[in-house]
C-alpha cells in the first residue's frame, strides 16, 4: 500500500490557492492509488514549536544519556520523522510569504532534519527510495523567462532540504500568479485547473 505524506501550511482555509492546488492532486493521486492512504499534517491547525534551548540540549545529548524530559522534548519531533520515513510519497503544500516559505514550515524542517535519523553523521541523506512533490502558491511568477526568478528562494530552499535529506526525485507545480485569485482576475477553479499535475516541472537537484 502507498503511503502518501501531505504537509499543508496555510492557514487561509478554502480561500488558499495551495490548499486547492493540493484538493485537485490528491483527487488525480487517490484515481491512480485507490488505495493508497493519505497522512496529512496541517501546519495551520498543529502550530509546532520553535526550536528551544531544551530541544537543542536534548538533540545533542546521546539518545541512551537523554533523561526522560529530555526525551519529552523531542517526542513531536520524533513523530514527525516516523511520518515522513514511513511514506514513499511525500506533498509540500505552501504559500510563498516574502519570497520564501512560512514559518510554520520552517519549524517542520527544523523538526525533521535529525542527525542519526534523517541525516548522516557525515552529512548523506538518510531519506531515500522516495518521490516529493512541491505544489507552490505565489504572487509573483518566476518562470525561465522572468526578471524576479532568482527571488524564488522557496523553492530553492525546499528543493535543497529535500536534496541534502536524500531525495532525488523532487518535482514542483508552480502556481505563479495566485495574486490573480485574490485580485479577482481569475477564478479559483480557472487556476488551480490550468495548473499541470501530471506532467511535473523537475527540479533540479
Amino acid at each position: 500500500m502507498t503511503r502518501l505524506l501531505v504537509v499543508e501550511t496555510s492557514p487561509r482555509g478554502n480561500a488558499s490557492v495551495s490548499r486547492n492546488m493540493t484538493q485537485r492532486y490528491l483527487a488525480e493521486w487517490q484515481a491512480l492509488n485507490p488505495n493508497g492512504k493519505i497522512i496529512r499534517r496541517d501546519l495551520a491547525e498543529e502550530t509546532l514549536p520553535q526550536v528551544t534551548m531544551p530541544w537543542l540540549a536534548a538533540y545533542f545529548t546521546p539518545p541512551d544519556a537523554q533523561t526522560a524530559e529530555m526525551k519529552a522534548q523531542l517526542g513531536l519531533s520524533d513523530t514527525l520523522v516516523r511520518e515522513l520515513l514511513e511514506c514513499d510519497e511525500l506533498v509540500i503544500a505552501t504559500p510563498v510569504y516574502n519570497y520564501n516559505i512560512p514559518a510554520a514550515l520552517k519549524a517542520w524542517v527544523d523538526h525533521i532534519v535529525r542527525k542519526g535519523l534523517t541525516l548522516g553523521f557525515d552529512g548523506s541523506g538518510l531519506v531515500t527510495g522516495k518521490s516529493a512533490t512541491l505544489l507552490i502558491a505565489s504572487g509573483g511568477e518566476y518562470g525561465e523567462s522572468s526578471p524576479i526568478r532568482d527571488r524564488d528562494i522557496a523553492t530553492q530552499y525546499l528543493t535543497m532540504i529535500l536534496n541534502v535529506l536524500g531525495f532525488v526525485d523532487i518535482a514542483v507545480v508552480a502556481g505563479g500568479g495566485a495574486k490573480n485569485v485574490d485580485l479577482g482576475e481569475t477564478s479559483m477553479e480557472d487556476f488551480v485547473g490550468r495548473l499541470d499535475m501530471r506532467h511535473r516541472e523537475k527540479a533540479l537537484a
